[in-house]
């Protein structure tokens, strides 16, 4: 499911097809694998036993969890599961202590960052050092 993330975003990113040696790289230069704890979680959503969608919680500080690797398959939007994902990542997050929820995305990302807006996350200002972050959102949990 990671793979399909990072395929979607890197495609539309650049406005084409993005060959898998190119999405592996990206992935090497972007890795997840402090989405485990105790620096974070990785929580992979299923359909009738197919994977759906995915969400990365990163923990930031000792009070901020950092919303990441957000994606629902595409033959699954609509649905109702980014609600379901965005909400157990709000559960895991404090779980682990955190009391707000940050996020970044891109410009290009216009449904994301229509959906976060839905679900309570407002305009922050800009944090971190990821070079393709151009809207900064947080949230009170």
């Amino acid at each position: 499911m990671l793979f399909c993330y990072y395929d979607e975003i890197a495609s539309r990113y650049y406005r084409r097809r993005v060959p898998r040696e190119e999405v592996e790289q990206i992935m090497a230069e972007f890795p997840s694998d402090d989405l485990t704890p105790p620096t974070g979680v990785f929580l992979l959503a299923r359909l009738d036993g197919e994977p759906a969608g995915c969400v990365g919680v990163r923990v930031y500080t000792p009070e901020i969890a950092e919303l990441t690797r957000m994606f629902v398959d595409v033959g699954h939007r609509g649905s109702g599961g980014a609600g379901l994902l965005v909400r157990a990542a709000e559960d895991a997050a404090r779980e682990i202590g955190a009391k707000s929820m940050w996020l970044n995305t891109r410009d290009d990302l216009v449904e994301a960052r229509a959906f976060y807006a839905k679900h309570g996350y407002q305009p922050i200002p800009p944090y971190g050092d990821d070079p393709y972050a151009e809207h900064w959102f947080g949230k009170e949990l």
